[in-house]
């Protein structure tokens, strides 16, 4: 798939075309950050805020541009934004709401990892889920074990719909890939 198709494809919210865009440009924004936040933790997190928003916005982008650029520019911006939020509440320590828009993705399953995911035997599985970070395990815990819905689990986790998603995605892709290397 080429870039200028799975962006047209994901304007009309083809879950192939997110996940290609996703895995194409993932290293570069999670790079961007984490030379920017020295911190993989917060290079990681901005990183699925830039991907959440982009997918959000991608019917917003000018193919004028360079798609790795706007990226950037939207990962850029989102770090700049909480820093002054964490100065802000330094200085004032007051209560920031959170934003509480919700936005859509189109959740297309079973995908290839799904399947993958499901073939394997529980213990195996289990073993393999552990060798993922702490916020992936919780996230697929959340989904797959106590099958809460996108929405329940951004009210539990106290994040974005988006932000599930795409971090959902995320471990999904890095447990196939676990999976498939034995």
């Amino acid at each position: 798939m080429e870039i200028k198709d799975a962006i047209e494809k994901a304007k009309e919210n083809d879950q192939i075309a997110f996940n290609f865009l996703l895995d194409t440009f993932w290293n570069t924004i999670y790079g961007f950050q984490l030379k920017r936040t020295e911190n993989e933790n917060d290079a990681e997190d901005i990183t699925i805020q830039t991907f959440s928003k982009a997918f959000d916005k991608i019917h917003t982008y000018n193919d004028k541009y360079e798609f790795k650029t706007w990226l950037v520019t939207i990962s850029r911006n989102i770090h700049i934004d909480l820093v002054r939020k964490q100065k802000s509440t330094i200085s004032s320590r007051s209560n920031a709401n959170e934003d509480d828009n919700y936005y859509t993705i189109i959740d297309e399953s079973p995908s290839p990892e799904d399947k993958l995911i499901t073939e394997q035997n529980l213990t195996k599985l289990l073993r393999d889920i552990k060798k993922l970070k702490p916020h992936y395990q919780e996230v697929i815990n959340l989904r797959y074990f106590q099958e809460l819905t996108y929405k329940e689990i951004s009210k539990h986790l106290d994040e974005p719909i988006n932000n599930v998603k795409v971090k959902l995605l995320r471990a999904k892709k890095l447990l196939a890939e676990i999976i498939k290397k034995k």
